[in-house]
């Protein structure tokens, strides 16, 4: 798989762990940045162009960190395409996949237990499929707002 991450300066100690790990599972990363925790950036300059990959069908997945995971979300979610979702618990990751089939994961590394429980639920969020069904007609209402809107 095909995974685009970024994060503001708070979330990069976390995004360099999640990189790692994907990449230890195989899967294809590109980091967008930022590259160093010593200068304070902005969430928006890294979340967007993560989302936006995504939403060009560059990268199948992307992953957000900021210091809550709320406001790299609020800007993944700006990008025509992108579903973000903050994921808070191994629930939230198995449900933002299985119900909503989000295709960005945002973490926060000021409120996530602990490293490790963060990479247990990116490795959630990661192998837990779209459930379709009843949930496929909520996100196709997404898709259909969406589609009035111009794309990246």
């Amino acid at each position: 798989m095909r995974v685009a991450i970024g994060s503001d300066h708070a979330g990069h100690a976390l995004k360099q762990r999640l990189a790692a790990e994907l990449t230890a599972l195989g899967h294809e990363v590109t980091d967008l940045g930022t590259d160093s925790p010593e200068r304070s950036v902005d969430y928006p300059d890294f979340a967007i162009p993560v989302a936006e990959r995504v939403a060009r069908g560059e990268a199948d997945r992307g992953v957000v960190v900021c210091a809550t995971g709320i406001g790299a979300s609020i800007a993944a979610n700006k990008v025509v395409g992108a579903r973000a979702s903050v994921v808070t618990s191994e629930a939230t990751a198995r449900l933002t996949r299985a119900d909503n089939d989000s295709n960005v994961l945002a973490l926060g590394a000021k409120t996530a237990p602990s490293e490790a429980e963060a990479i247990e639920w990116l490795r959630v969020w990661l192998t837990t499929p779209f459930e379709s069904g009843r949930h496929a007609r909520r996100v196709d209402k997404i898709r259909d707002y969406e589609a009035q809107r111009p794309r990246p």
